[in-house]
């Protein structure tokens, strides 16, 4: 039983890829980035769900199902750090403009 996960993975990490290439290009535009760990965050953030959607479609392309398995278990592990990383840069968006 495996390939449970990837199918929801492939496109939920992508549509979280674009809310963190948003986040990156607003704060770049306002020049924001100076005095904020945001920036850093979502580009770290960005690369775990780049791999994750790399992961996830290797699996559900995979013929091999020690791979697939392989690489699901990968990138559950990778996107789960991802949202991860997005609560904190929610938290840390939250914190800034609570604190106005």
């Amino acid at each position: 039983m495996s390939n449970k996960t990837s199918q929801h993975i492939l496109p939920t990490a992508a549509n979280l890829l674009g809310f963190c290439l948003i986040v990156i290009t607003s704060l770049h535009l306002s020049s924001a980035t100076s005095n904020s760990i945001i920036d850093e965050v979502a580009s770290i953030v960005s690369v775990l769900l780049c791999i994750s959607v790399i992961l996830s479609f290797a699996s559900i392309k995979s013929r091999s199902l020690i791979w697939t398995q392989r690489w699901e278990n990968l990138a559950e592990i990778l996107f789960g750090a991802s949202i991860i990383g997005i609560a904190l840069i929610v938290l840390v968006l939250l914190k800034k403009f609570w604190l106005r």
